[in-house]
C-alpha cells in the first residue's frame, strides 16, 4: 500500500506530511538553528508519531534527517542540501549538484537526483493529468505525485494537498519530500 502523506498547509517553508494510515510522519520546519529562524534554512525530520497540536516541539530533541540551506540575497538560488541518514556519515553538496537539470537544454522543472538507493529519479511539473508533480524511476515508472488542492475545491476537514509515494518507493520517502521541496521551492522563485 502506497504511502499517502497529507500535507497540512501546502507551503514549502513548514508543514506536517502525515501518512493516512499513520505509518510515517514528516515535517519540515525552519531550521531551529538558522538565523532568526529563516525561511531559507529548513529542516527535514522523521517525527516517530503524528503531532497533535500546532506548538509541538519534539522536533527539537531529534537530528534532522536533512536540511535545506536556501541561497540567501537578491540573487536568491539554490544552496546546499545536508544529509543526517545513520549510519551513513553526514554528507553536504550544492544543490544544484544533487538536482541536475534532466537534459542540457531542458527547462529547470525537469530535474533527476541520486537517492539513497543509488539509482536515478526525475521530478517533471504538470506532465500527467491531475498532478502538480511526477517522480518518475529510471524505468519510466511512476514512484511519487503530489497534489495540491485547489483553491475551488472544497476541503473537508483535510488540506487536501497530498504527496503519494508508491509502496516499491516508500524507503525513500525522506529523499523524495527533499526533493520535492527544492522542486517545489525552484518553481517558485522561478529559477
Amino acid at each position: 500500500m502506497p504511502y499517502m502523506f497529507e500535507d497540512r498547509t501546502g507551503r514549502i517553508t513548514g508543514s506536517d506530511y502525515d501518512d493516512i494510515y499513520d505509518r510515517m510522519f514528516i515535517r519540515v520546519v525552519p531550521h531551529p538553528r538558522s538565523p532568526a529562524r529563516s525561511d531559507n534554512v529548513l529542516a527535514i525530520y522523521n517525527m516517530g508519531r503524528r503531532s497533535t497540536r500546532h506548538g509541538d516541539t519534539r522536533h527539537l530533541e531529534r537530528q534532522p534527517s536533512v536540511v535545506l540551506e536556501f541561497a540567501e540575497g537578491a540573487a536568491g538560488g539554490l544552496g546546499n542540501i545536508s544529509f543526517f541518514y545513520p549510519p551513513a556519515p553526514s554528507m553536504t553538496m550544492p544543490m544544484n549538484r544533487y538536482l541536475r537539470k534532466a537534459t542540457f537544454f531542458g527547462g529547470s522543472l525537469s530535474r533527476k537526483f541520486r537517492a539513497s538507493d543509488g539509482r536515478e529519479y526525475r521530478w517533471e511539473h504538470q506532465s500527467a493529468d491531475g498532478h502538480e508533480w511526477s517522480c518518475i524511476s529510471e524505468e519510466n515508472y511512476l514512484v511519487a505525485h503530489y497534489e495540491l488542492r485547489q483553491p475551488h475545491m472544497p476541503a473537508y476537514g483535510v488540506s487536501g494537498n497530498t504527496l503519494t509515494i508508491h509502496e516499491s518507493y516508500c524507503h525513500l520517502s525522506i529523499d523524495i519530500m527533499a526533493s520535492l521541496l527544492i522542486m517545489r521551492y525552484i518553481a517558485e522563485h522561478n529559477l
